[in-house]
């Protein structure tokens, strides 16, 4: 292996680039996750982590993947044999869906496309048929990094209320808290997963689940076989800061600069970050005659954006090139669409010249790699990016 001068170019849809200062954060000492000092840390993110989710209730912090933030929702509220409605927008709807089924649920999986998020019109459909009340529960991927594809949580809520409904709501949000538009209380959103390494600007290792009333109330009767992931062992431990076992000390630490730095910038103005950059992105895929997977305007992810390679190219070959030539990772394909596309991400710690240094090396990867685009993509994107942010329009306005 040559080396590479310069920084390496990250911009796969997460793990994402760990800021300075959160990296000094969790260059601290490990401590006694039994004594006071652990507690403060405890009690402090436990308690701003509320502010992120937007929400009055719980967040329990596994250490683990955001997978395992799956398996805690369905185990702390569901009962072998239950059945749950989910959709198939892209691949980690897909492994959700598995996850559920291993466990005894009876999922009424709708397909899908993979260009196209949940339809709120058939969740009332759905629900409205299901007179028995049968469903128990409401899982659907918020932000899909597998397509780009977002969900619209908001109108699916609504469409559970005009079903009268009273499953659960149950959301991935891993790449899309801290990037895209989130409010658990507002949304009336039982339980929100996350995890750390994305929108958090954290390594991966820590999983979230934020819970509601109603959630915490399906724990009592809940029948599925839980241990670790157990909440009641998390909340009674929690109350004093502590966990009931060795958590992952030195990312909390980082944890908790992050979520001072979210809030520094203004949870506002993070979610206009992210949807310029999504937009300045968009533009240059435009501009180079390329096709993003998602079709629906109303769902363009801001935090990644995948791209369909034209016939013929594979875009696996293209990535290599992109790595080796200017040593910048993008997104690989999962799933259906592996081979068949490429996804830029444009989420956590990021700003329009590292955006600008993207998509420059996507596009000279295109040349490179002999794939037929047209040039212009970046000036394409430096023209959405020179125009004021809405955030700062509004500023100006208020003034």
């Amino acid at each position: 292996m040559s080396y590479h001068p310069g920084r390496h170019f990250l911009q796969i849809p997460g793990p994402t680039n760990v800021p300075d200062r959160i990296q000094r954060a969790m260059h601290a000492a490990v401590l006694d996750h039994r004594g006071p000092d652990f507690a403060r840390l405890g009690r402090d993110v436990l308690e701003g982590m509320k502010s992120i989710f937007r929400t009055s209730g719980r967040v329990i912090i596994f250490p683990s993947s955001g997978s395992g933030g799956w398996e805690a929702a369905i185990v702390n509220t569901l009962s072998p044999g239950d059945k749950v409605l989910m959709y198939e927008t892209g691949q980690f709807a897909t492994l959700w869906q598995q996850v559920a089924c291993r466990h005894g649920l009876d999922v009424e999986f709708v397909p899908g496309d993979w260009r196209h998020g949940v339809d709120p019109a058939d969740v009332e459909r759905r629900l409205t048929a299901d007179r028995s009340h049968a469903f128990k529960a409401v899982m659907v991927v918020h932000n899909e990094t597998s397509n780009g594809v977002t969900n619209r949580i908001r109108e699916i809520r609504k469409a559970i209320d005009a079903a009268q409904h009273p499953a659960l709501f149950m959301i991935d949000a891993v790449s899309s808290l801290a990037s895209t538009e989130l409010k658990q209380d507002e949304w009336q959103v039982d339980v929100v997963v996350s995890g750390s390494q994305k929108g958090l600007m954290l390594p991966p290792g820590l999983a979230f689940n934020s819970i509601s009333e109603k959630a915490l109330a399906a724990n009592t009767t809940a029948r599925l076989s839980r241990s670790y992931w157990d909440w009641q062992a998390m909340l009674k431990d929690n109350a004093a800061g502590f966990f009931p076992y060795t958590p992952a000390t030195t990312l909390l630490y980082g944890l908790k600069e992050a979520i001072a730095m979210l809030h520094e910038e203004g949870l506002e103005n993070v979610v206009a970050r992210h949807s310029r950059h999504a937009a300045a992105t968009r533009a240059a895929v435009e501009a180079w005659g390329l096709e993003n997977l998602a079709l629906d305007p109303r769902e363009y992810s801001s935090s990644v954006t995948t791209i369909l390679m034209p016939p013929g190219h594979d875009a696996d070959a293209f990535r290599k090139i992109t790595l080796e030539k200017y040593d910048l990772s993008l997104g690989a394909g999962l799933g259906k669409v592996k081979g068949k596309v490429f996804r830029i991400g444009h989420l956590g710690d990021f700003n329009d010249l590292m955006l600008m240094g993207t998509l420059s090396g996507v596009e000279m990867g295109l040349r490179a790699a002999g794939v037929p685009h047209q040039s212009g993509g970046v000036l394409a994107a430096m023209d959405v990016l020179s125009k004021p942010s809405l955030v700062a329009a509004e500023a100006i306005l208020a003034r």
